[in-house]
């Protein structure tokens, strides 16, 4: 098996919720020049899914646009039902939805915890429950859980999304466990990424300056990101359980 072939997803479908741009758009177009046909889930954004189909059905591929919130038990049933009338069984699901607050914990109020806990953590639980039981008749599919390294090493006034983002990961090993050996559940913990989730309007100037302060002296790009999914996706990684990979620039060395 040549390292192409054992990369290529020729034939399968994946899924990648929040995908309309950032890390999910990257990963979606990782995806479909591999092959794979691809269900771009978005909420509110439908020009920028639009613009990501057209993209990838110019270059050959397949995919389709799906708007649903996925923090809501009926719209993720909804979402799962669509995806397999236009694109068929889904083979790979990606849970990348994400939104991120900077503010000190003291003011965080019960609205900003139950926000954050279920656009970040809530909504891999009900994705999980809608899209496992068709890889489960299958006995094969793939699933990865877009962590973070702050669910790892915490943060000052972040708590409710590193608490969530430690939820992936605690989820992401509990499912491989429940879940092996037919479907691969894994998990990604990107460090900090060029994308709109670290502008002025969702993190302050201060700590965009300490994202900096790592031993690559950057910030990721999306596509980065997208490598790792990829692979994970791939049968190169036919062997990875409840593993949590870090593309993180040396934030976070474990």
């Amino acid at each position: 098996m040549t390292l192409s072939s054992s990369l290529s997803l020729l034939g399968r479908t994946a899924l990648v919720t929040g995908a309309s741009s950032g890390i999910g758009r990257a990963i979606a177009l990782a995806f479909a020049s591999s092959g794979a046909a691809v269900a771009i889930n978005h909420l509110g954004h439908a020009q920028d899914a639009a613009q990501l189909v057209a993209e990838i059905e110019a270059a050959g591929g397949r995919a389709v646009a799906i708007e649903a919130d996925v923090s809501q038990a009926a719209a993720v049933q909804g979402l799962q039902q669509q995806a397999v009338k236009a694109l068929g069984p889904t083979h790979i699901l990606v849970n990348n939805a994400g939104i991120i607050q900077e503010k000190p914990f003291l003011q965080t109020s019960e609205a900003d915890w139950d926000r954050m806990l279920g656009t970040d953590l809530k909504s891999v639980f009900l994705m999980c429950r809608a899209f496992l039981p068709a890889m489960v008749s299958a006995q094969s599919g793939v699933v990865i859980n877009i962590a973070s390294e702050l669910g790892i090493l915490g943060r000052a006034q972040f708590a409710p999304y590193c608490t969530a983002k430690a939820g992936v990961i605690g989820l992401t090993r509990s499912l491989a466990r429940e879940f092996a050996p037919h479907i691969r559940v894994n998990a990604i913990a990107p460090g900090p990424v060029n994308t709109a989730m670290l502008d002025a309007e969702h993190m302050s100037p201060e700590w965009r300056a300490k994202e900096m302060d790592i031993p690559m002296q950057r910030f990721g790009e999306p596509d980065e990101i997208a490598a790792t999914a990829l692979f994970l996706a791939s049968d190169m990684a036919r062997f990875y359980c409840g593993q949590v990979l870090g593309p993180n620039g040396g934030a976070l060395m474990t």
